[in-house]
C-alpha cells in the first residue's frame, strides 16, 4: 500500500442482517437516535447514519426491496450472519494511488453526494477484513455536514487482526491517535464520549 494513499478516517460501519436490527443495536448501545441515510441501488444495500461531528457512523444492511447485484456486495454483506456488529472502518484516500488489492474503483452517487469507492471483487477487504474500505468524495458535499450532531464523538477505535504488523505496514504513513491496532481474531470495538457518558459499540 502506498504510504501517502490514506488521508484520514472518514466513518465507521455497523453491519446487520436487517437495517432495523442494526439501528436498534446502535441506538441501545449509544442511547442516541440515528438519522438520514438511503439506498445504494448499485449494491442492493441501504443505510442509516449518525453524525459524530467531523465523522459519522453508518448502519448498513442488504435492502430486501432492491435488485441483487451480479457481483459481491461491499463490506462482505453477502456472507454476514449473526447479530449486528461493528465490521468496517472507512478512510478517505487517493484512489488513483490505491493498489489492486484495495478493489476496483466504483463511481457512486445519491442526491448531490458524489463519491468513488474501492470495492474488492470478492467483497472481502484485505487483511482478513481489517484493512479500511477506501473512499474518495467528489466535491465538497459530505454526509457529516448534513446530519444532526448527536453530541457523540468517536474517541477510540480498536482493530484486532491476526497480523497487526502487516496491517500497520499496509496502512503506510496513516496515523490517527484514536485508532489502535492489536493482535487477535478479526474484531472491532469503538469507544464514544456521549451526552450519557462513555459508551462502547462492538
Amino acid at each position: 500500500m502506498a504510504p501517502a494513499m490514506i488521508a484520514a478516517l472518514d466513518h465507521i460501519a455497523v453491519s446487520a442482517m436487517t437495517l432495523a436490527e442494526g439501528v436498534a443495536h446502535v441506538e441501545a448501545a449509544l442511547g442516541l437516535p440515528l438519522a438520514g441515510g438511503g439506498q445504494h441501488p448499485l449494491m442492493g444495500t441501504h443505510n442509516r447514519l449518525m453524525g459524530l461531528g467531523p465523522d459519522y457512523l453508518e448502519v448498513i444492511a442488504i435492502d430486501p426491496a432492491a435488485v441483487a447485484p451480479s457481483f459481491p456486495r461491499w463490506f462482505d454483506l453477502d456472507r454476514f450472519q449473526g447479530p449486528p456488529r461493528l465490521t468496517t472502518w472507512i478512510c478517505r484516500a487517493d484512489l488513483d494511488a490505491a493498489p489492486p488489492e484495495a478493489g476496483r474503483v466504483l463511481d457512486l452517487a445519491r442526491g448531490d453526494l458524489r463519491w468513488r469507492m474501492a470495492v474488492p471483487e470478492s467483497g472481502i477487504l484485505p487483511h482478513a477484513g481489517s484493512f479500511p474500505a477506501l473512499i474518495q468524495w467528489q466535491g465538497s458535499a459530505h454526509p457529516a455536514q448534513r446530519l444532526p450532531d448527536s453530541g457523540a464523538r468517536l474517541t477510540r477505535l480498536e482493530i484486532a487482526t491476526p497480523d497487526p504488523q502487516a496491517l500497520q505496514r499496509a496502512l503506510g504513513g496513516f496515523a490517527d491517535p484514536r485508532v489502535v491496532i492489536a493482535a487477535g481474531a478479526p474484531a472491532m470495538q469503538a469507544t464514544f464520549s456521549t451526552p450519557h457518558g462513555t459508551r462502547l459499540l462492538r
